[in-house]
């Protein structure tokens, strides 16, 4: 692989500590490897660049979150892990807002860590066999509930909401629903105010709360428009 294709980016404060951190997981695996600090405005910019991206859970703020959603949304190359999770439950809560490839724990080795990101750099998952095993259990969960109205929110809302929840920017809303992106922020804005939220994040949070699994129309909508690879 080129320089590009093994470069990491870590995202967390600028620290002495940090510092040590990367140069130990560059040393041990090889790679190419660059700190960011979370929020920082380039990270949008940047992720082109690096096939893997670390963040770092303790200090994930919402615009770093919102950069990934936007990143997968637009079909980035680029893969995403989190670190320094505290627990299973924080790493399902991660695992629902960002499309996360992998999950290291605060207690996990350097060791583990730096062979863990050979793995997620050689396109494998990485992720200890019980959380993998919940995420089956939820996801047939999933599929046994019932997609329904909550909130007085109308079809065209709720299917609205659906796609924001697969990670649909407005502009792909608005090609998939045959509608304008002025009208998809005017649904967006009558949503957030019946369900009593202010961001596209606590949006797809809610729906995954009270509405269960999409419409299957909606991601057969979804993906069949989407462009072959």
């Amino acid at each position: 692989m080129d320089e590009i294709s093994d470069s990491v980016l870590i995202v967390t404060p600028a620290s002495p500590q940090a510092e040590l951190f990367i140069d130990y997981v560059s040393e041990r695996t090889g790679y190419h490897i660059q700190g960011m600090e979370p929020g920082a405005p380039e990270i949008g910019e940047s992720l082109g660049s690096f096939s893997l991206a670390l963040l770092d859970a303790y200090h994930l703020q919402d615009r770093d979150v919102e950069v990934v959603q936007q990143a997968v949304a637009d079909g980035g190359k680029t893969v995403f892990a989190a670190f320094n999770v505290p627990d299973e439950d924080e790493a399902l809560r991660l695992m629902d807002l960002l499309d996360l490839h992998g999950v290291f724990y605060n207690s996990d080795r350097l060791d583990l860590l730096s062979k863990g990101i050979g793995c997620l750099l050689e396109g494998d998952f990485w992720m200890s066999r019980h959380l993998m095993s919940r995420l089956v259990r939820l996801y047939r969960q999933q599929r046994a509930n019932t997609y329904r109205p909550a909130a007085g929110l109308t079809q065209r809302e709720i299917e609205l909401l659906a796609l924001l929840g697969s990670g649909a920017t407005n502009q792909a809303i608005a090609e998939q629903l045959f509608i304008s992106e002025h009208t998809v922020k005017s649904h967006l804005y009558n949503i957030f105010r019946k369900i009593g939220v202010r961001n596209r994040t606590q949006a797809i949070n809610w729906a995954r709360d009270h509405l269960g699994t999409p419409p299957p129309e909606v991601m057969m909508r979804r993906r069949a428009r989407q462009p072959a690879s």
